[in-house]
């Protein structure tokens, strides 16, 4: 993930354990104190609501002490009294805003929303006061000019630059003035991004649909009926079906209802979800746009798309769109074949349609078991959980000759949640996984890794290794069965996985530059090349495995599934590619001009794009979360695409060599996954691959080229 001086002073969470007294009372504050876990894991069970103001409180004090004092340090600046004494800097005010962060994802209440609304402001606000600290500039400009001449590792003189490049794009060049206007403006992001969140939580949360018809049932897997059933019961429905927008629910229904009014009704809720009433998105978007294109301008870009672009392997909004481009034209060109593969269907069928955006799904899946004779209840069934998780597993033992132990007293922020040890081939301690796999109504949509700790080496020899999770809302089990994963919650599972592994196995030493944080278009390589072993013949046969028989999974259901698997491409590209591209535009306006109609916008990008109307945009502007619900992925998210140029044509090594081929499986751990971003990712890359990347191997492994 890119570093910035936000992301490098406030998301290094991975410091050791503060120095500070127990507090004198009954209770100690467990954030500062030392935790109790061996593995430093944090005690959750004894964390209260008001320890996370408490801490934060000392922590954001504690912080701008350490900060004053390299900034008024008398001493010549180097690299050990200045970029190194950054990094380890803020150790507690990163341990709670580790937690709290985190927590407010996966287990958010209104007490934690409360505390967001006072907490995230304060924090922008302390970051941004660092970011524009001129003594504190001036030391990191002398090392900067100096860089060449200072005897520095690769690293430390990357690091060097970085550090640089992001005080210069948070605002240290600008004059007196326009720094405290740009504080302003992060302030403002930061209350709009709480906002964006809350209102998509509750709107997701609000939206339901309950049936009370078993007529309008029918076609549905009997696994997604019983979670209906259950969840009408939870709600005080008992003998009625409730259907959300969470994935478990909503995908399935659009999936298999042979209802087509079901599958209108839950399209409908999903693509005007936040679009209106008490949780209206659209008000707060354009609040941001403007937001996002002044502070653009302030610092120098004509657009917020440049400003963003600008520090990551693209460099502009316009290479980012030339790849868009070589992908969408091959990709509207198949939806146009898919369409009329699933209208000849329709007619046959003397259906009486014209196929709607709520019946590509529905279609798509007859098209699919009519061509490649494939049930998806058959699929799931060799697919519970728990065997995927050994897969997973299994993989990254045989890859990278890790092991994963479970640890079932260790501490942990949800029962759901599970913790392992992670060794390596000698048994020595790597970092601790967790994994939290099932939906609730405190935990937001999607799936996602991150750290409660991250991992460095200091000078002296302190070392600490990191405690990484993933986080899905994958089918739960029923009393009848266990959570038995469709295909795409296979790949999801594998997909984040691939971001742990990159986190778990850094050795990069510099707390900046370990694990996942790395350019924002290079971080997803790691995750979605690891997608590709879910569905290898070699790999399946030791996870797949009938949950009621034991049998593994059938040679002739195997070749169904790698025949099938570029099936529905054009659809799944065309959404995910219109996207992004809806993103850059987004990035494209300037200032003065943000104050727009978001559906009239929307449908100019669609009209431009010349987009299939039976294909959506992935997610529309009010629940785009990953553009609108931080900076994360604004005018970035193309980065899933560019990756996979990457991932695409890594994985073609593998399989040139075998996919368990111990010397590319080396290669790749030594050159990608622990070195962070402690080099070039393009140069990283090409040790790796030997060469530039093709963008044909996307093309190629999306069945959209030969």
């Amino acid at each position: 993930m890119k570093k910035s001086i936000i992301a490098l002073l406030a998301l290094l969470l991975s410091a050791a354990a503060p120095s500070v007294n127990a507090m004198e009372n009954q209770r100690s504050n467990p954030f500062m104190v030392d935790y109790p876990d061996p593995m430093n894991i944090p005690p959750f069970e004894s964390i209260t609501t008001a320890d996370y103001m408490e801490a934060f409180d000392a922590g954001i004090e504690q912080y701008r002490k350490e900060v004053k004092a390299i900034a008024d340090n008398k001493a010549k600046p180097t690299f050990d009294n200045t970029i190194l004494a950054l990094e380890q800097s803020g150790r507690l005010l990163n341990r709670v805003m580790y937690v709290f962060s985190s927590l407010n994802e996966t287990d958010n209440t209104p007490e934690m929303d409360a505390l967001a609304a006072k907490i995230m402001p304060a924090y922008s606000a302390c970051m941004g006061e660092v970011s524009m600290n001129d003594k504190l500039f001036k030391r990191v400009k002398k090392l900067y000019d100096t860089r060449d001449q200072l005897n520095l590792s690769p690293a430390q003189k990357r690091d060097i630059e970085e550090t640089y490049k992001s005080f210069t794009l948070n605002g240290a060049l600008l004059n007196k003035a326009d720094k405290k206007r740009l504080k302003e403006l992060n302030t403002t992001l930061a209350d709009l991004y709480i906002k964006f969140n809350q209102n998509l939580l509750n709107a997701t949360n609000d939206f339901v649909i309950f049936v009370g018809d078993s007529t309008m049932l029918a076609g549905l897997p009997a696994a997604s009926v019983a979670i209906a059933a259950e969840e009408a019961a939870s709600r005080g429905k008992s003998g009625k079906w409730a259907f959300t927008l969470h994935a478990p629910s909503r995908l399935p229904l659009l999936q298999y209802a042979d209802s087509r009014e079901l599958r209108r009704r839950m399209y409908e809720g999903y693509t005007s979800l936040a679009f209106s009433g008490k949780y209206d998105n659209q008000p707060v978007v354009k609040e941001i746009l403007a937001a996002r294109a002044e502070k653009a301008r302030l610092l120098g870009f004509p657009t917020f798309g440049a400003y963003m672009t600008s520090n990551v392997m693209a460099k502009t909004p316009e290479a980012a769109r030339e790849l868009l481009m070589q992908i969408w034209e091959p990709a509207i060109q198949r939806v146009n074949e898919e369409v009329a593969e699933m209208q000849a269907l329709a007619d046959a069928e003397d259906a009486g349609i014209i196929i709607k955006p709520w019946d590509y799904y529905y279609y798509a899946e007859k098209v699919r078991r009519h061509k490649y004779n494939l049930d998806e209840d058959e699929v799931r069934a060799y697919f519970p959980l728990e065997n995927v998780r050994k897969g997973i597993f299994n993989m990254a033992e045989r890859l990278y000759g890790v092991t994963f132990t479970e640890l079932p007293d260790a501490p942990k922020y949800n029962p759901e949640v599970k913790v392992y040890e992670v060794k390596d081939a000698d048994g020595n301690h790597v970092a601790v996984f967790m994994t939290d796999y099932f939906p609730r109504a405190s935990k937001r949509q999607g799936a996602w890794m991150s750290e409660f700790q991250g991992a460095f080496v200091d000078p002296d020899g302190t070392s600490q290794r990191p405690i990484v999770y993933n986080v899905g809302n994958f089918t739960r089990p029923t009393a009848e069965t266990p959570a038995l994963l469709t295909l795409d919650e296979v790949e999801t599972m594998f997909h984040e996985f691939g971001h742990g592994l990159h986190g778990m196995l850094t050795k990069a030493t510099l707390r900046s530059q370990a694990g996942t944080n790395v350019d924002r278009d290079f971080v997803e390589l790691p995750s979605q090349i690891h997608e590709h072993w879910a569905l290898e013949p070699e790999l399946l046969k030791t996870y797949a495995f009938h949950y009621k028989t034991g049998e593994v999974i059938p040679d002739s259901l195997v070749e169904k599934l790698i025949a099938a698997s570029t099936h529905n491409q054009g659809f799944t590209t065309t959404e995910l590619v219109g996207a992004a591209l809806l993103d850059l535009a987004y990035g494209d306006l300037t200032e003065g001009n943000t104050n727009i109609d978001i559906p009239t916008f929307e449908a100019k990008v669609a009209a431009d794009l010349k987009k299939p109307s039976q294909v959506e945009y992935r997610y529309r502007t009010p629940y785009f979360r990953h553009v609108f619900g931080s900076d994360g992925y604004a005018s970035g998210y193309y980065t899933y695409l560019w990756a996979e140029v990457l991932d695409s044509d890594g994985f073609e090594l593998f399989k040139e060599r075998g996919i368990f081929d111990p010397a590319t499986a080396a290669s790749f751990k030594a050159n990608v996954l622990e070195m962070g971003g402690s080099a070039d990712p393009m140069e990283l890359y090409i040790k790796f691959r030997g060469r530039k990347p093709d963008v044909g191997a996307l093309l190629r492994n999306r069945g959209l080229a030969k």
